[in-house]
């Protein structure tokens, strides 16, 4: 029977049953401590995972369209999330598609798909939050449907005060949590896999305190009517004001956000991270302690971020602040990863972004090895804490705990007691494996000389995954290749067999010192002179041995990604590097450096690793004006030249694209631009955003101005209206990866040089300064005029100033400024950011006023 047919019999044998009695299992409750503890044992609970939403909306509705079984494609993801050794799930159920606007039940392939995720994730070991009420409509990103539920009638507001909406929440809630799911033959309040009950997401309550207390409260008895006994949280990290009435209703805890870049940069962020997430400081923690209630992350992800290091970050910083439990958002199912869809500002699959899956995999490490509220104190100095190292700089996150062995990225870190090693789970090459392949790599220990082996394959991501996506529109492809791979594990010794497990892979090899080459797919590793022969239900931790999962080699064209450097210094080395991919491999890369009239000079780009090339145009080939190149691409059958992206090459009479790369070389006494309205303006990040802000035609040169304005320097948050009163309007522009060709000059510039001016009709003061790789600023105080004109200042004399947290943080509540004890020195060398405010020196009593700036280029001479 397929399954479309099989599914039919099942939602006609298997209706919504409400069983009479709860279990009589263990469950979990909140001690007076606030702290989740199983109720059998007394045993703290942890749990670190993910947000996964395949039966539901979008990602439900893209499966369909693409021809797949949603069901099937639920196993495969769980075995990732399993393969990353997570523990945990959540997600806000989208209530408008399985209830009615009265708050029955509809039980549909919706409800069926939850039903089959929640059972094969409990098989696996996870435990569960669920959120039931979501209140979102099911559309994004696409446009939503007619849904039938109470939200789609009511919407999010009336749902919070409308009596009839509240009625039907109430009764949708208690039969919820009284459903039967028909694979586990358990009703959802008596799994003992659901750790805890999250009302609704994200409320945003507007009301006065003693009517979101009955309302909660009411909610609250709903859930509990059903037999539940675990702990019932509700969010509280928006309008953070009214907590007291939120414990006031009877909640054991609240539920918690993290989004430290914001959620709208549209395009991979550049520069340092670190001191955005140094710190989940929960300014009202005193009232959750008060009220002895449990704290858990429902949702965090450092959006935009393409960079492996920050998540084990963000997991410190949560169990410094007391938390037991965080689940990232969102793990990208594995059929739609290659177009990144379902929520383009985050991006997290194993297969198509490795290295941010293996961080992720470290970062629920330190919630089971990091005590809660365990300070590791203060940015720079908490980069290693415990087993745990953070290295922005080489984008590392690693894992050296003495039995486990996990990386993001190649690193030279020996393993504590490589005799002891367990489990070893990395990207790129380390003291134990050294691969030039770009996927990630497992290494399990079974018994004495025995290991188990997982490859995957290859992946590029050929365009920017977070700004407009589709499913007509591929982000990452994936390349099945074959690699050496050198193993340096003493239990495996020089000599070892590489023997296939998963179906359909036939690939063998014996090792010769140590190396072997692999093909993805999973293996047994037997040292030699080992014998072991598996049983076929033969598991390691909760992993068939035979399990293997990854996408189809998708490289059906060839790819090519290069951005040349803006700016190069005359007389000095200028690193060239490119990803160059072809579905029948790639042979060599080479840099055609055009010399005028003269014959051509051709510069080897050599292989890195993945899809990695680089190479090197020497200092002497680079005199004060322009350097113009081509890219050559030799694959098995074919020569490509780019830009163009034409066969051939550039000197034959009919390759009639003849444009070149082509860099700016400046001597080494010449400026340095920082930021140029015309070009950099879609780049900036704002403290708030504002209406008159944008670009505009600067009439004085053939250029742009980029403009602001801003009606009131503080503005009340509506979701913190206890906050502090910060007088300040701040913009930033990131500019490190912009100056990679001139950077050893920056040191050699002593003036900071602003075409600017105030953008009102009175003067103004402004601040300006240059932010550190570290997080610190340093800068100055200039009074802009009306009108434009050049300003100056003296590089040695910017002093340190607060740096701004930007882009702005979700919660609100979250720190303005980055608070850094060390005390440091400008180093222009290591300067990443410009940072712009308004407020500084600006007397409270005016504040009110409008303020603004026009700024056209600045630059350091």
């Amino acid at each position: 029977m397929d399954r479309p047919a099989w599914l039919i019999l099942l939602l006609t044998l298997v209706q919504p049953t409400f069983a009479q009695q709860p279990s009589k299992g263990p469950y979990t409750e909140v001690d007076r401590e606030g702290v989740i503890r199983w109720s059998d044992t007394g045993e703290e609970l942890y749990g670190f995972g993910a947000n996964y939403t395949v039966p539901f909306a979008h990602a439900f509705r893209s499966a369909k369209k693409l021809g797949l079984d949603p069901l099937e494609q639920i196993d495969r993801d769980v075995y990732h999330l399993s393969r990353l050794g997570f523990d945990l799930y959540r997600v806000h159920v989208w209530d408008t598609e399985i209830s009615d606007t009265l708050g029955n039940l509809i039980y549909n392939e919706h409800f069926h798909a939850f039903d089959y995720l929640l059972s094969e994730l409990a098989k696996r070991g996870f435990n569960y939050v669920l959120t039931p009420i979501a209140f979102w409509g099911n559309g994004w990103p696409e446009p939503d449907e007619d849904t039938p539920g109470f939200s789609a009638k009511y919407g999010k507001g009336d749902c919070l005060t409308n009596p009839a909406a509240i009625a039907a929440q109430e009764n949708y809630l208690e039969q919820f949590m009284s459903h039967v799911n028909p694979y586990t033959g358990l009703a959802y309040r008596d799994d003992p896999h659901l750790v805890a009950v999250e009302i609704s997401n994200e409320p945003h309550h507007r009301e006065e305190s003693a009517a979101v207390t009955t309302y909660i409260k009411k909610m609250v008895k709903a859930v509990k009517r059903s037999g539940y006994r675990g702990p019932v949280f509700y969010n509280i990290s928006h309008s953070v004001h009214l907590v007291d009435a939120y414990f006031a209703a009877g909640i054991d805890g609240g539920t918690f956000q993290w989004y430290p870049t914001g959620l709208g940069y549209q395009r991979p962020m550049p520069g340092n991270i670190l001191p955005a997430v140094d710190d989940y400081d929960i300014p009202f923690d005193d009232r959750i302690k008060a009220h002895e209630g449990a704290k858990l992350v429902y949702e965090f992800d450092a959006a935009d971020v393409h960079r492996s290091y920050v998540y084990p970050a963000m997991a410190r910083s949560f169990r410094e602040a007391g938390i037991q439990i965080a689940t990232h958002f969102s793990y990208d199912p594995l059929f739609l990863a290659y177009a990144n869809t379902e929520y383009n500002t985050h991006y997290m699959n194993l297969a198509y972004v490795p290295q941010k899956a293996i961080a992720l995999m470290i970062a629920g490490e330190v919630f089971r090895q990091w005590p809660m509220y365990q300070d590791a104190g203060i940015y720079p100095e908490n980069k290693r804490f415990g087993p745990f190292l953070i290295d922005e700089q080489e984008d590392l996150a690693l894992l050296n705990d003495g039995s486990k062995y996990f990386y993001s990225n190649s690193h030279t870190h020996s393993p504590r007691n490589p005799e002891m090693l367990s489990q070893v789970a990395g990207c790129g090459t380390s003291p134990i494996v050294d691969y030039p392949g770009s996927g990630a790599y497992f290494l399990d220990r079974i018994k004495d000389g025995v290991w188990r082996l997982e490859v995957m394959p290859d992946p590029l991501v050929i365009r920017n995954p977070y700004g407009r996506n589709s499913l007509d529109k591929t982000v990452a492809v994936v390349q099945w290749n074959e690699h050496p791979m050198r193993i340096t594990l003493p239990d495996l010794g020089q000599q070892f067999s590489l023997n296939p497990l998963n179906e359909g892979n036939e690939h063998r090899g014996e090792a010769t010192n140590r190396e072997v080459p692999v093909l993805p797919g999973a293996y047994l590793l037997i040292r030699d002179g080992a014998t072991y022969k598996p049983a076929p239900e033969e598991r390691v931790r909760n992993l068939s041995l035979y399990d293997f999962v990854a996408p189809p080699d998708g490289m059906d064209k060839d790819y090519y990604i290069h951005t040349p450097v803006e700016s190069a210094v005359a007389g000095h080395d200028l690193r060239v590097s490119a990803q160059v991919a072809a579905p029948e491999g790639v042979e060599s890369v080479q840099l055609m450096l055009s010399q005028g009239y003269g014959r051509p000079m051709m510069i080897e780009l050599d292989y890195s690793r993945g899809f990695q090339y680089e190479g090197v145009i020497a200092g002497e080939q680079l005199s004060a004006g322009f350097v113009n190149y081509y890219l050559v691409v030799q694959t098995e059958n074919k020569t490509i030249t780019y830009p163009a992206g034409k066969e051939g090459m550039p000197y034959q009479w009919n390759f009639y694209d003849r444009e070149p790369y082509s860099v700016r070389v400046v001597d080494a006494s010449a400026p340095i631009t920082l930021f140029e309205a015309e070009n950099h303006a879609d780049y900036l990040m704002s403290t708030r955003w504002s209406r008159n802000q944008g670009l505009q035609p600067y009439e004085g040169l053939n250029s742009s101005v980029y403009e602001v304005q801003v009606e009131q320097l503080f503005r009340e948050d509506s979701e913190n209206l206890n906050g502090e009163v910060i007088q300040d309007f701040s913009i930033r522009y990131p500019f490190a990866d912009r100056l990679e060709g001139v950077r050893s000059h920056l040191e050699s510039k002593s003036t900071l040089t602003l075409l600017a001016g105030s953008g009102t009709e009175d003067s103004q003061p402004v601040q300006v300064a240059l932010a550190m790789d570290d997080g610190s600023a340093f800068g100055g105080m200039l009074t802009l005029a009306p009108g434009m004109k050049t300003y100056e200042m003296d590089v040695e004399e910017l002093k340190p100033v607060a740096t701004v947290i930007l882009p702005r943080p979700y919660p609100t509540f979250l720190p303005y400024y980055f608070e850094q004890d060390a005390a440091t020195t400008l180093d222009l060398s290591r300067v990443e950011s410009l940072q712009i405010s308004l407020g500084p020196g600006i007397p409270a009593n005016e504040i009110d006023h409008l303020y603004g700036i026009k700024i056209v280029r600045i630059s350091l001479e």
